[in-house]
């Protein structure tokens, strides 16, 4: 890997690394819902393999920011944050639960949202 590259991707993976972290979730959480090892994950959290280019649409999705950040084009933290919604308060706050409480929460989200489907 050239050095550019190694730059990039140790960047790219440090950036990940804390989405994650800041979302409260671990790397097996995430490797779990990528699919893949959370060995992989980690490796591309510390740029020692290359992230593929095709998961950058999904962590982005994830993670709920553009690509952009992801690549670092375009840090959102940079920007003056406006007020948060209060539904995002309210999964920060679930998020803090512990994790039998978070799936209870979860399942009556998934009954609600099943009624409101019909």
């Amino acid at each position: 890997m050239a050095s550019g590259d190694t730059a990039f991707f140790t960047l790219l993976g440090k950036r990940v690394a804390q989405l994650r972290q800041d979302r409260g979730v671990t790397q097996q959480q995430l490797a779990d819902t990528l699919g893949i090892a959370q060995q992989t994950l980690a490796n591309y959290e510390t740029g020692r393999s290359r992230l593929p280019a095709s998961m950058l649409p999904t962590l982005a999705d994830l993670f709920w920011v553009p690509v952009d950040v992801l690549l670092g084009h375009n840090d959102q933290r940079t920007k003056k944050p406006g007020p948060v919604p209060k539904w995002q308060q309210q999964i920060e706050t679930i998020a803090q639960l512990p994790k039998p409480k978070q799936r209870l929460v979860t399942q009556m989200i998934d009954a609600l949202l099943q009624q409101a489907a019909r």
